[in-house]
């Protein structure tokens, strides 16, 4: 699978300090033409020294097991310390990693593959189709409650060790997305290692991998540590120690940019590129996010308001995403039409139109679904969303008469709720772009058995059921533009925006980001 992508690299000039006052959109431009390149970082040196790279980060789930409760937080880390059969390059291409080849049976249900030889885990114990085998079935397992098992489950009836270094899996139906989904959620892990532990949860807490980085040391909510695994089957990384300082507050990652406390900070807000503009000497990376930002409706309960499709829409209408967009976000976004972004490589839908602002026809629609009135309702809002998204929705739904409570809670706690049905009436989310494929966003959030999703449509099912068994991209991606569609029409969700990921790091750490997706990829970093 190949296709194009592309990134800005943006250096952020000098600026007058006594321009200060300037409107942020100054210094969106600022990145986008800058012509100065300052050779040195704020204070001429590395955070810590030049075989360490310290990155801040928003937030780090509390339980590593990169098998049980994924999410955006989770494939920061993941990525550099385990390894799939095949994994994704930056631009989101598949590549061979722990598989060398493989093949398909012409019925389309046989995959097997081919074994990388001589890779060694973390703790010294020697890769083979046991592992991968086990890694899947403890997917599968339900009592793992893993949030990868909805993808797998419908589709794998049985994975076979023929030998060391073969695997095979036989599926019930055919999947067009098979290898997109051992690439972004199969990880491996040692089967004897996690065996020969006390119970399930201790592999969370001192987890072993293939990858180029190995954790030792993780204090929860504050700081990952990793050091270059030196046994490493591939290239090794050009440093010898990666940090990852869990920082929530956007400004506050920028401040510790400034006063060289960290080499580089992710998710950057736009708010903060003023300041970081006013200094010379550091480089900014702008890509696609190729995340859906949106409200997910808990619409399963026939009692609430949000199980009518006049609501949903009306909450739709009721929002200004353009006004959004240009003071909250700083520009630095696009509307949302549908729920799989144009960034996606494919499957988006380019004829629908965003929601059109129109506080009139929202009332009107609260009025044809028994609300004139308006009613009470909650937005919960993770501490890794800008908390004026949430203020800014609560305005504007305020106005034609849902009355919004914002309830704002840690990311780590967001994540087990929404991962489990208990994070509505109405939430904000976003997806990572895990697996390079639309069928992410659209079986996890548009589908009855979705890891987050509350919604239900017969035609969606009929849909995804469809293009589950279908592999040439051109009619996957004609099915896909019949789900958007229908999911907009149906109101599945409040669609916001398809924000850009801003980062700001030393010019002199070489690094880029991962193009539309939100996972962090260290395996080629290292310092000029």
């Amino acid at each position: 699978m190949r296709f194009a992508m592309t990134y800005e690299t943006r250096t952020i000039p000098a600026r007058n300090p006594h321009r200060r006052k300037a409107a942020l959109s100054a210094a969106a431009a600022a990145l986008a033409w800058g012509c100065a390149t300052p050779a040195a970082a704020i204070n001429g040196k590395p955070a810590v020294d030049r075989q360490t790279v310290v990155v801040a980060i928003t937030a780090l789930p509390a339980n590593l097991d990169p098998l049980i409760p994924p999410s955006i937080e989770s494939a920061k880390y993941a990525w550099n310390a385990f390894d799939s059969l095949y994994g994704f390059d930056r631009q989101g291409n598949l590549e061979p990693r722990l598989a060398t080849g493989y093949e398909i049976s012409a019925d389309g249900l046989v995959w097997t593959f081919r074994l990388r030889a001589g890779v060694k885990f973390h703790n010294g114990d020697a890769f083979s189709a046991d592992d991968v085998k086990f890694s899947m079935d403890r997917v599968l397992q339900p009592e793992t409650r893993s949030t990868r098992r909805p993808f797998f489950a419908p589709v794998v009836e049985s994975t076979t060790v023929k030998d060391a270094h073969t695997v095979v899996f036989r599926l019930k139906k055919k999947d067009g997305a098979f290898l997109n989904k051992l690439a972004g959620y199969l990880y491996v892990v040692p089967r004897k290692y996690v065996q020969g532990l006390p119970n399930a949860e201790a592999f969370g807490q001192a987890p072993v991998g293939t990858g180029p980085w190995k954790i030792v040391q993780n204090q929860v909510g504050r700081e990952l540590v990793f050091e270059r695994f030196d046994g490493f089957w591939g290239k090794p990384p050009g440093a010898a120690r990666l940090v990852y300082k869990v920082i929530p507050e956007p400004s506050s990652r920028a401040s510790a940019l400034l006063a060289g406390e960290i080499d580089l900070a992710t998710e950057v807000a736009p708010t903060d590129l003023e300041r970081l503009a006013a200094n010379k000497g550091l480089a900014a990376e702008v890509v696609d996010g190729g995340s859906p930002l949106h409200i997910r409706i808990y619409a399963s309960d026939p009692a609430s308001p949000l199980a009518r499709r006049e609501v949903r829409l009306a909450l739709n209408y009721a929002v200004d995403k353009k006004a959004l967009i240009a003071s909250v976000l700083r520009g630095q976004a696009a509307e949302l039409n549908a729920l799989i972004p144009s960034s996606y490589p494919y499957g988006s839908n380019p004829a629908l139109k965003p929601f059109a602002f129109d506080a009139a026809r929202a009332r009107q629609l609260l009025a044809q679904a028994g609300y004139a009135k308006g009613f009470d309702t909650s937005l919960t809002c993770p501490s890794n969303q800008p908390r004026a998204v949430c203020e800014t929705l609560a305005a504007y739904w305020g106005q034609v008469g849902v009355r919004t409570q914002i309830k704002v809670i840690d990311s780590i706690a967001y994540n087990r709720l929404n991962n489990t049905h208990q994070s509505g009436p109405l939430v904000v989310m976003g997806f990572g772009n895990a697996i390079y494929d639309p069928i992410h966003v659209i079986g996890g959030a548009a589908t009855r058995d979705g890891t987050w999703s509350d919604y239900t449509n017969p035609e969606v099912e009929k849909l995804v059921a469809q293009v589950d068994g279908e592999a040439d991209r051109a009619r996957r991606e004609a099915i896909f533009r019949q789900v958007l569609q229908i999911t907009r029409d149906d109101g599945q969700a409040v669609l916001l925006a398809e924000p850009k990921v801003l980062y700001v790091q030393d010019p002199q750490l070489g690094w880029k980001p991962q193009v539309a997706g939100w996972s962090l990829n260290f395996r080629e970093v290292a310092w000029k």
